[in-house]
């Protein structure tokens, strides 16, 4: 008897484990299993969406403000020495002189007009691939002449402490005969300029003539001709970082940056 009762304790106790009761518990611990890897795959579907979306805003905004407020641009020319230098890093202010809008013909107007002495960024006639940085010397409706290196506008010479002129001999170049359409006087047959030695030009309506400070070494308005106002594409206001990029030492960009023009006004 007592063998039976054993046997029948084990049945019983078997019986309860397969109970109904305990079925629909473990299968209710699955459920919840699952639903709370599923709550968590939504979470991190959610906040990887989220993630995603702010990464695009931000790029968004930055390409916004890239294209209609501001450029960086990187002196890679000694066209402007002294007052640029090679391994400049200039901030443009796009927003003065409006942006076009990509991919259409509408621009963006701007909030100031081209002036006389300013260091503006603009798009060259003589090459669609190229942004140029230059200044302005020429305004509608002026008269200039270099004599001897010495610019003369409006008749009187005219100061410029930024100017760099080498003792390199002069040059013609027949690039330069454009500018016999726009002489005082009219176009003349013999007229032969020279890097230092050219004009006197009538700038005409609508037309801007740029030249680079190192007046030796620039390809400028004296070669390639004047500017359409639409042309242009900022001011140049600062100098945000600045290295000698012809240093051999490794990272010239820590190594040789020049902590001084750091924050210069471009004047």
């Amino acid at each position: 008897m007592g063998r039976r009762s054993r046997t029948g304790r084990r049945k019983e106790s078997r019986s309860e484990k397969e109970s109904p009761g305990n079925t629909t518990r473990s299968a209710r611990k699955k459920d919840g299993k699952k639903q709370d890897r599923g709550t968590s795959e939504s979470r991190a579907a959610r906040s990887l969406f989220e993630w995603m979306k702010s990464i695009a805003l931000a790029v968004g905004i930055v390409l916004i403000l890239r294209l209609f407020v501001f450029q960086t641009f990187f002196i890679d020319s000694g066209s402007m020495r002294n007052t640029l230098l090679v391994g400049d890093f200039v901030f443009v202010n796009r927003l003065a002189m409006g942006s076009p809008v990509p991919f259409t013909n509408v621009s963006i107007p701007g909030y100031g007009e081209p002036g006389r002495g300013e260091v503006l960024v603009f798009d060259p006639p003589h090459d669609d691939t190229l942004t140029v940085i230059k200044r302005l010397i020429g305004m509608p409706g002026d008269t200039l002449e270099m004599r001897g290196a010495q610019l003369y506008l409006n008749g009187e010479p005219r100061s410029e402490p930024y100017a760099v002129n080498d003792t390199a001999t002069d040059h013609f170049d027949p690039d330069m005969l454009w500018q016999r359409e726009i002489l005082l006087g009219g176009p003349r047959a013999d007229y032969r300029p020279t890097r230092d030695n050219w004009g006197p030009l009538v700038i005409p309506e609508g037309r801007y003539f740029m030249l680079g400070d190192n007046r030796w070494d620039s390809l400028d308005s004296r070669y390639w001709g004047l500017l359409e106002r639409w042309r242009f594409r900022g001011r140049a206001v600062f100098i945000y970082f600045s290295y000698d990029r012809g240093s051999m030492r490794p990272f010239p960009w820590l190594t040789e940056a020049r902590w001084s023009r750091i924050g210069d006004g471009i004047r």
